[in-house]
């Protein structure tokens, strides 16, 4: 169990989701987890008619401040004051999206602010929060605003045992792809992917694949130049800046056992070349990590799952996962 002076906060995720169960089943599995306290910011009702639904004893100590989290971690889930809702498994509503949103703004701010050691964000329906006012693609975009940190520098990393992926272009339309993609683009993005290793996973000398965005990387230009005239330009300007870069790989190939193996990170060109294999290989324990930011961000690489909310068939693993990799990150930030 990671060692930290300050606990992790957790935000609800929509209630109408499987957040709300996993969260209280991750509580339940904190030791063999090996898990740093943490505390969720808000839904007490919530919570506790999740756990009764899925039958798990789970006592709730409700807190004031986010100190009191540490102590009372070992009697019960701590759950931050503030506001609540009715537990409704697979139906959301905007109710329920403003309890979310109100969630992931005040777990936000306390970390910002220094009270938590990370924030771990339980999974929201984002066409719920466009409701009621979310202007943001996602929660990676507004944790960076949070922070302070231009959306553009905030880079999505998802994380599993078996492969770490970055996908250089996230929420947009497959034939939008090769006009985003540029030598600048990856350049920045590598070297924030670069540093968050040595940082935050405590890798001496990441070594990171890119991807081509064509078949077979473009077969020397036959299927496409991005990779002679985008792709490879940037790998060199990487390896130039003492960055241990390569590629354009065939993205058929570079996920392959032998080949995971060359690498720490490999970076994609679009969200789907990213997430297949991550979803693949490691979709029980995946995280999304964001790199870039002044704090520590985590959340399950999944989503809400409102189909089988309340019936006990979501499994705890990925946000047991993202909680016990956030306090990790934390900790090699403090020094411990």
């Amino acid at each position: 169990m990671t060692k930290l002076a300050k606990p992790l906060a957790v935000s609800l995720g929509d209630p109408a989701g499987i957040s709300p169960e996993i969260i209280c089943d991750a509580w339940t599995r904190r030791a063999d987890g090996r898990l740093p306290p943490f505390f969720v910011t808000g839904g007490a009702d919530v919570l506790k008619a999740a756990a009764a639904r899925r039958g798990l004893q789970v006592p709730l100590v409700v807190i004031d401040r986010p100190t009191e989290a540490v102590e009372a971690f070992a009697d019960g889930l701590p759950v931050l004051g503030g506001p609540d809702g009715e537990y409704c498994p697979g139906e959301p509503d905007e109710s329920g999206a403003r309890l979310a949103l109100a969630s992931l703004t005040n777990a936000s701010a306390l970390v910002v602010s220094g009270q938590a050691a990370a924030i771990v964000t339980g999974p929201i329906a984002k066409s719920q929060l466009a409701k009621v006012g979310f202007a943001f693609p996602g929660q990676t975009e507004f944790v960076a605003a949070a922070s302070g940190v231009p959306a553009d520098d905030a880079v999505m990393m998802l994380a599993g045992p078996q492969l770490r992926t970055v996908p250089l272009t996230v929420h947009c339309a497959l034939s939008e792809v090769p006009g985003r993609i540029s030598i600048d683009l990856i350049r920045r993005r590598a070297a924030i992917v670069d540093r968050a290793l040595r940082q935050d996973f405590g890798i001496a000398a990441p070594r990171i694949a890119i991807c081509g965005l064509n078949p077979h990387a473009g077969e020397s230009g036959r299927m496409g130049r991005e990779e002679i005239e985008i792709i490879a330009p940037a790998v060199a300007a990487l390896r130039a800046e003492g960055i241990d870069a390569t590629g354009p790989h065939p993205a058929d190939a570079l996920f392959t056992e032998h080949a995971r193996k060359t690498y720490d990170v490999a970076i994609a060109m679009y969200h789907d070349q990213a997430l297949i294999p991550l979803k693949a290989l490691d979709f029980d324990q995946g995280v999304n990590v964001t790199l870039g930011l002044p704090i520590v961000r985590t959340s399950p690489d999944h989503g809400t799952a409102f189909g089988i909310a309340g019936t006990g068939a979501a499994r705890a693993d990925a946000m047991i996962a993202a909680i016990r990799m956030a306090g990790e990150m934390a900790a090699r930030r403090s020094g411990l």
